[in-house]
């Protein structure tokens, strides 16, 4: 025969037990989730940033360049913690060297901008257990305790589609990879970029729940390429009337819009851009989630 305490240590651990798989299975149920989001981009590369020589990445942030994103996207909860998502957005990014006094970035008088449409698939670790409360969020219902702010970083890989514009004299925006301003149209050894790359995201998310299936969050986030050539600027000016001769008399002005003060400062082989500091762009999303209850066999119930 059990004794009174035995049997009453049993019920309590039971019951635990039962508590504990009911809180596992919850996740498992709304484990699936679509999120809209809009939000802001911003560009650091070679064009605009900072007031003074030699710096890159966040010293170069200009917030005059923020422009606007939307985004779609789905999650899928592996873990309780452990969630992995894709996520398509389309944005656009912008520089400019009138935004700088810095003597030389100034002086190259260099601009552009560029839609981006970028696929990225991500995992992300929830540093807080999600917890969402009663479906009406009503005061004194048991579960309302639960609603609580999620934090998560996320990573992931991203491939991303750019093309960069540049405004000629007469003040018409032309594409400038085809126009080949750093001579990939004249040099053998100067080869034409791909609008077409990689890049790693990376970043941290807040998510509040606003009742059972609906939250809110916001996501800040970098992405960092392999390229150089978001803005078209990487090396060095190539010879001027080279270009004119070959991609016509646009190609000649947007390669150097320079006011020709210091003629010296863009003849080819002079410095135009950084090779070895590869550009980045950010964004910032706010997001609105909408969780989806697991049907049979485990889908999604839409």
């Amino acid at each position: 025969m059990l004794s009174k305490r035995s049997l009453i240590f049993i019920i309590l651990v039971l019951f635990a037990f039962s508590s504990f798989s009911q809180r596992s299975a919850r996740w498992k149920r709304m484990r699936y989730e679509i999120f809209y989001g809009v939000g802001a981009t911003n560009f650091l590369g070679e064009l605009g940033g900072a007031n003074k020589e030699g710096t890159n990445f966040l010293a170069d942030y200009e917030f005059a360049m923020t422009r606007p994103l939307l985004s779609l996207g789905f999650r899928y909860m592996l873990l309780e913690k452990v969630s992995a998502k894709v996520m398509l957005s389309y944005g656009w990014l912008r520089g400019d060297d009138k935004t700088t006094t810095e003597t030389y970035r100034s002086y190259r008088n260099l601009s552009f901008y560029s839609p981006l449409v970028e696929f990225a698939i991500q995992g992300e670790y929830h540093l807080t257990k999600e917890r969402v409360g009663h479906r009406y969020n009503l005061r004194r219902v048991r579960g309302v305790k639960g609603i609580k702010l999620n934090v998560y970083l996320f990573a992931g890989v991203a491939g991303f589609w750019f093309n960069p514009k540049g405004k000629d004299q007469n003040g018409k925006w032309q594409s400038l990879q085809p126009l080949g301003t750093e001579g990939q149209n004249v040099s053998p050894v100067r080869e034409k970029y791909s609008r077409v790359q990689v890049a790693i995201p990376f970043g941290l998310g807040l998510k509040y729940g606003l009742n059972r299936k609906w939250s809110i969050g916001l996501e800040l986030g970098v992405r960092k390429t392999f390229t150089d050539y978001i803005d078209d600027v990487s090396t060095t000016y190539y010879d001027n009337e080279a270009i004119r001769a070959a991609n016509g008399d646009e190609a000649a002005y947007l390669a150097d819009p320079s006011t020709g003060e210091n003629p010296g400062w863009t003849v080819g082989g002079q410095q135009r851009g950084d090779p070895n500091d590869k550009d980045t762009y950010m964004f910032m999303i706010l997001n609105l989630t909408y969780k989806l209850r697991a049907g049979r066999g485990g889908l999604p119930k839409f």
